[in-house]
């Protein structure tokens, strides 16, 4: 028998951050991300809502990636 939870996904800790230059500190060789959790995705820098928002941090791009959140789209070219 399943117990509660039994589908979700145990993944790395996300480490959120205030500020860019603190996720950068966490992960010097990992590009930093902003994370929207309301969303489920995280932008790239030059993406027009990288640091932008009430529900989102910044996070290292590998720690999204294994948290499972997906990349945006809106604002590559």
């Amino acid at each position: 028998m399943l117990g509660a939870g039994a589908g979700e996904v145990s993944a790395t800790p996300l480490t959120p951050f205030r500020y860019e230059a603190q996720a950068q500190r966490h992960c010097p060789h990992d590009q930093v991300v902003w994370l929207d959790f309301r969303k489920g995705v995280y932008y790239g820098r030059g993406q027009k809502r990288y640091g932008q928002g009430f529900d989102g941090s910044f996070v290292c791009l590998g720690e999204a990636r294994e948290s499972r959140y997906r990349r945006s789209l809106l604002g590559l070219r």
